[in-house]
């Protein structure tokens, strides 16, 4: 692919605030469009099942918002049609106006010639003849989720369902209790919505310029992840998704932007706030260190000798910059920080205002600090959380 002349130069603290703005961390929220305008805004919000504070898809509305209810968040995705969860960078909440766009995704799933879980004989039938009846059910209701406590020991019911998931004939309607909740997608979708009319590479194009808008700015590989695309498919829509070229100093590589991204200054308040790990501004760690300078790798899955900043490390955005990290834990009505990474004296009163808000929205009050890597800034933090918790 030959690569368009650009037409703008951004400097790299120019890239970031514009990705900044864009991802809803700079400026104002739009507070009247609530968390609806936060999931419209972003296209994607990713789901995982690591609770700490609060599972990652409430953290990505608080981290914008501030301190919006937990049951809000979740009514905001599922009531009214508004939402549905698909593949998209993962497992992902996605507007329900983006139905169609998923239309590419579904039939390459349909034509895939092989599966983990072999789906047994009339087992795909049955649960559509039970959606059909009795629906919405979770897998344990169609009858049951797992033969065994293994994770990949489906019962038939189950790799029936999540198949029929794939194909989009199955939708998921909401998380109950972690539980996917599944219905009739002619149930569950709205009937303008239901149908896939759009061919491959119009999907792929409309994709491409809403991680673009999502992004504000971004190189192919940037672009590419946010829906989990391939960058051959990347390249044969970018021309035409209404993304100009740009370069950006210190990128090293090609980069588009959304034009509207380009017309105005970013200006505005900046948030400080703990971010999921799962969060949209951060989750590609290559895009991370480029805008940043902050390497960030999540350490769940790591042996817990190996990890150097914690479980569920978060890093912590002030003034527009990963400022430091906090390993979260709760007891009772007290926010544990186990672990406090800082970026010098000047990240404390960030750090502990994120703290002090963040324990505040999950109804704890109090905060204790377990270990700090800079041992000298322990008492000045100490000093400013007790100072905002009064």
């Amino acid at each position: 692919m030959t690569t368009p002349r650009p037409i703008a130069d951004l400097t790299a603290d120019e890239a970031r605030r514009i990705a900044l703005r864009a991802q809803g961390f700079l400026g104002a929220p739009d507070r009247r469009s609530g968390v609806r305008g936060i999931l419209r805004h972003l296209g994607a919000i990713q789901l995982d099942t690591i609770s700490v504070l609060a599972r990652s898809h409430e953290l990505v509305p608080y981290a914008r918002l501030g301190a919006v209810g937990r049951k809000t968040v979740e009514d905001a995705y599922w009531q009214d049609a508004h939402s549905f969860e698909y593949w998209s960078h993962a497992a992902c909440i996605l507007p329900i106006e983006e139905w169609p766009h998923f239309a590419f995704r579904r039939r390459a799933y349909r034509n895939r010639p092989h599966w983990n879980h072999e789906l047994p004989d009339g087992a795909y039938d049955q649960v559509i003849k039970q959606l059909r009846s009795e629906g919405p059910l979770t897998a344990t209701e169609l009858g049951g989720a797992k033969r065994t406590s293994d994770w990949w020991d489906w019962s038939g019911s189950k790799v029936a369902v999540e198949r029929a998931l794939m194909y989009g004939e199955v939708v998921c309607v909401e998380r109950r209790g972690w539980k996917r909740l599944y219905d009739l997608a002619e149930r569950a979708v709205p009937e303008e919505l239901l149908h896939d009319e759009l061919d491959d590479t119009e999907c792929l194009r409309r994709l491409v310029s809403l991680a673009g808008r999502s992004l504000g700015v971004g190189t192919r590989a940037d672009i590419a992840d946010y829906h989990r695309l391939k960058g051959e498919q990347v390249d044969a829509v970018i021309a035409d998704s209404g993304l100009v070229p740009v370069s950006v100093e210190g990128w090293g590589k090609p980069a588009w932007a959304d034009p509207a991204a380009l017309e105005t200054t970013p200006r505005g308040r900046h948030r400080t706030t703990l971010l999921s790990p799962f969060d949209s501004l951060i989750w590609e760690r290559a895009r991370t260190e480029r805008i940043f300078g902050f390497t960030h790798r999540l350490e769940a899955y790591v042996p817990k000798q190996k990890r150097v900043y914690g479980y569920f490390a978060m890093p912590v955005l002030a003034g527009g910059h990963l400022v430091g990290r906090v390993d979260p834990a709760r007891e009772g009505r007290t926010l544990v920080a186990k672990q406090v990474t800082l970026d010098g004296p000047k990240a404390v009163p960030a750090v502990a205002q994120a703290l002090a808000e963040a324990a505040t929205w999950v109804d704890c009050t109090n905060v204790r600090v377990e270990r700090v890597d800079a041992p000298e800034l322990r008492e000045s933090l100490a000093k400013e959380l007790a100072r905002l918790l009064g």
